[in-house]
């Protein structure tokens, strides 16, 4: 037999091995083999990060990890968190963590709290005390992937940055986009950044502020080592004081996962989510309704100026704020607006569309609640819709309200009140969100409630709607509070329909 012979019957061998003679079918001339549509199932993996919850000796923090329950997964897997630093059967018991990117410090496995869910729809909570409280490594397979979230919330009662702080952990990604940070006198904001990988990962960090880029070298080329976390304190990356500046994080290699921490000397503090992917039309939901200030940044990347139409979803409508009707944001600056008491005692969500030329941008908001020294501030950053599901932890039975806002044309939702983490059982409501509306609706509560719970929003017809989960307490008289938005949780993933094909192991 001819070596070229020889050659081909192996090489063809070896394929089939690797393929296990599968390949994607592609539509025939006629169209009689169309390709079927893609099928969505369930995803079989989940990674989400938890930064360092605080740097305050006297936080305390709960972190709740909830899976809603999928069709179409099997029944193994499991979801953990583990000390940054560390994996399933590390026990080096260290990590480095360095303060504006410098020095670090030891992390001992005992410092991460027992979050160990035993079946999807149950929610199941651990506690973390003190600035020794780690960053969180998380990782969700099997039926507990889909959809599966980990709410991180701090109550810190007194200090720089006192007050409640929310903020969900969040998957890894190579680039995220911060409007409503600052390096003022009164802040001190750091950019916790959180590698996953068995790899470094670098990272650029970039300042915007009203004059534009704050050009430094600095935030050049940061190192975040393998399973690791790297606050980085934005005042170490530049000497001037800005009020209101866009943070952009981009990952040079590898991938991080991200988030601002601002702290005020007087309005408290709270996590800073990424905004959305830049785009032309934004919605900011979850205003609560008693908000004594609301404060919009918005940033445009690149050189081109975007005009913006301004608008207030109430409970009624669509309402244009009184001189805001309309924002200029120049290219490559950061612009800021105060809009004041916009809400005026009712349940709001900002909406922000394009004028005539169509401009890519990213927003946030900064939302005060009280008033005097009993003020406290949290951050609405632009959100996606919900899309298929999505679903919020760490809810109680009265320190919870959630925000639908439809934009578009009306819409229902179901919305699943999954049992309590403590003890409860389940419960569902269906809502109606009229057009161009937002409402604050009485969600669900597990009935015999013990412990928290988690909510779960489905859209089943209609348009597109955004929501937002407001959690409310009182801490010496302070109206504390934070906002977290209900994105899509990516439970599903499309994969290509493939039948056999030994065809293609002989074509030239």
């Amino acid at each position: 037999m001819k070596r070229t012979t020889l050659s081909l019957i192996a090489g063809t061998t070896a394929l089939a091995a690797v393929t296990g003679f599968a390949a994607l079918t592609a539509p025939s001339a006629s169209g009689s083999g169309a390709a079927k549509p893609a099928a969505r199932l369930p995803v079989e993996q989940t990674r989400l990060l938890c930064p360092e919850p605080s740097t305050s000796d006297i936080a305390d923090t709960t972190y709740t990890s909830f899976t809603p329950v999928a069709q179409g997964t099997d029944g193994g897997g499991k979801a953990e968190l583990v000390a940054a630093g560390e994996q399933s059967g590390d026990t080096s018991g260290s990590s480095r963590s360095g303060k504006g990117g410098k020095g670090g410090k030891s992390k001992k496995k005992s410092d991460a709290p027992t979050v160990t869910p035993k079946a999807p729809g149950t929610p199941v909570t651990g506690d973390g005390s003190g600035s020794d409280t780690p960053a969180l490594l998380g990782t969700a397979t099997g039926r507990f992937a889909p959809g599966w979230t980990v709410q991180e919330t701090t109550q810190v009662a007194a200090g720089t940055g006192r007050g409640l702080l929310g903020t969900n952990c969040t998957a890894p990604d190579t680039e995220f986009w911060f409007p409503g940070a600052s390096t003022a006198a009164s802040r001190t904001d750091y950019v916790h950044l959180t590698n996953p990988d068995d790899s470094a990962a670098v990272v650029d960090i970039e300042l915007y502020g009203k004059d534009g880029n704050l050009k430094s070298v600095v935030g050049e080329g940061i190192t975040v080592q393998p399973h690791s976390t790297e606050p980085v304190l934005l005042s170490t990356l530049s000497a001037a004081k800005e009020n209101d500046l866009t943070v952009h994080v981009s990952v040079r290699s590898g991938r991080v996962a991200a988030a601002v921490l601002a702290l005020d000397d007087k309005l408290g503090g709270d996590w800073l989510p990424a905004s959305t992917d830049p785009a032309s039309s934004l919605v900011l939901p979850g205003i609560p309704k008693d908000a004594t200030d609301v404060r919009l940044i918005a940033f445009a990347p690149g050189d081109a100026d975007a005009d913006l139409k301004v608008r207030l979803a109430s409970p009624s409508g669509q309402i244009t704020p009184a001189g805001n009707e309309t924002l200029h944001v120049k290219g490559g600056m950061t612009t800021a607006v105060d809009l004041g008491p916009l809400t005026r005692g009712e349940a709001g969500s900002l909406v922000l569309s394009a004028g005539d030329t169509p401009v890519p941008v990213v927003a946030a908001l900064r939302v005060v609640r009280g008033k005097g020294d009993k003020q406290e501030s949290a951050f609405i950053p632009a959100t996606a819709p919900v899309g298929t599901r999505a679903s919020v932890a760490d809810n109680s039975a009265k320190g919870s309200t959630l925000a639908l806002t439809a934009v578009g044309g009306s819409a229902t939702v179901k919305v699943t009140a999954s049992a309590g983490s403590e003890g409860g059982t389940a419960a569902t409501k269906e809502f109606t969100i009229k057009g161009g509306t937002t409402q604050n609706v009485a969600a669900p509560v597990p009935s015999g409630l013990k412990g928290t719970y988690a909510l779960t929003v489905e859209p089943v017809s209609g348009g597109p709607v955004h929501a937002a989960r407001i959690l409310q307490t009182t801490m010496e008289g302070v109206p504390a509070f934070t906002v977290q938005t209900l994105p899509d949780d990516r439970g599903t993933v499309a994969v290509p329909q493939a039948d056999e094909d030994l065809s293609v192991l002989l074509k030239k």
